[in-house]
Formats: structure tokens, sequence, C-alpha cells
């Protein structure tokens, strides 16, 4: 007995492995799509619940707000689907959580309709990937270095994600997005937080190549 069956994707396999239903209109945010996603409500119960930020006791919760967050839009880097991450920071009870996938903000819709829902804090950036010599499609680590910014207020998100239109246009390739950073420079300044703890940042290649 022989099986020929199509291949399935890692996210079906996650879904099926975590015991979640199939979502019968899991299509796409855009305009132009005629199967449309559903929208959230798949809360856990117990996420349901207005929970209180101190308990009386004494218990002491240090402020916290996760900056730099991966979903599986981020192939390869991220694994959890935007409104699992959301669930989890409203869980841990989390000030705030910022979305930055790479070289897009694809989940930014399903990411901000829990939020909604659940209470939490969110913001929007990405992780811009500069000087690629390749496009960077199924690769684990592709060369080049990281751009992580986060968009201030609503402007900061237009131009963030024109920036990102434009670049990938510019690449010619899925995977590879060409970045000017005279025009990032001209179009992000004072729009965007610029963070310094990503791994293949500027400030820490510095270090590593010229020390402190």
């Amino acid at each position: 007995m022989a099986f020929n069956n199509p291949g399935v994707p890692w996210s079906e396999v996650e879904r099926i492995a975590s015991g979640r239903p199939p979502v019968p209109g899991d299509g796409n945010d855009a305009p132009a799509w005629s199967r449309k996603r559903e929208g959230y409500g798949g809360a856990p119960a117990d996420l349901r619940v207005p929970r209180r930020r101190d308990d009386g006791g004494d218990r002491i919760r240090a402020p916290y707000a996760e900056l730099h967050v991966h979903s599986n839009f981020s192939f390869l880097d991220g694994a959890s689907h935007p409104e699992t991450l959301v669930e989890e920071a409203a869980r841990l009870e989390l000030d705030a959580l910022v979305l930055t996938d790479h070289d897009g903000v694809y989940g930014a819709v399903r990411f901000n309709d829990a939020a909604r829902e659940l209470g939490v804090r969110v913001g929007f950036g990405a992780e811009l990937s500069l000087d690629l010599p390749a496009p960077q499609a199924g690769e684990p680590d592709p060369k080049g270095s990281h751009l992580l910014v986060i968009a201030r207020q609503q402007d900061g998100y237009h131009r963030l994600c024109r920036v990102i239109s434009r670049a990938q246009l510019a690449g010619g390739a899925k995977g590879r997005p060409v970045y000017d950073l005279d025009e990032l420079a001209g179009e992000l300044a004072g729009h965007v937080i610029v963070l310094t703890g990503c791994r293949k940042g500027p400030v820490r290649r510095a270090l590593a190549e010229h020390g402190p």
C-alpha cells in the first residue's frame, strides 16, 4: 500500500498538534481576497475574566514590555501565531507587546484584533534586513545586518509600511528587500524608535568588530 498525500504546511501541523479547530474563513486580510478571515474570537476562558494587576498580597510585579517579538510570519525565526502571542502576553500580564516581524507587518491585523479583545497594549514595528547579498527565503541565518524599528503613532506606521513596500519592490525577488539608507533616514526620522538590542544590529556589530 502506498500513499501520495500532498505536503502539509508547518502551520497546519502546529494547529493539529495544539488541538485548535480549523478556521473556515481563514483567507487574508487584504481587500482583494474573496475569502476573508473571521475576526478574533477564540480567547481562552481564563483570559476573558478581567485580571487585577495587584492581587493584594505580597507578590511584587515588575513592569515589563516585550519590544522584539517575531510571529510565525517570520519564517525560521518565529513560531507562534500573532493571536497566540497576545494571549500569552495577557496570561503573563505584560505591560505591552510589540510585533516586529522581518521586513513586513503581515500579522498586524490579527495581532491587533486579539489585543483589542484581551485588553493588551501593543505596538508595531519591523526588523529590516540590510545588505542582503541574496534572497533570504529558507535561510536559517542569512547574511546581512538588521535594523529594528518601532513605529511612533499612526503616521510612523504608515511611513514604515511605505519604505518596506518600496524595498520589497526594489529587490526584485522574494525574500530580498533592498533598503536605501538615505531614504530610511529621510522617511523615518522622528517617526520610529530604533532599538539597539538586535543580535545582528549595527551597535552590536560595531562592538564586535571594534570593541567598546
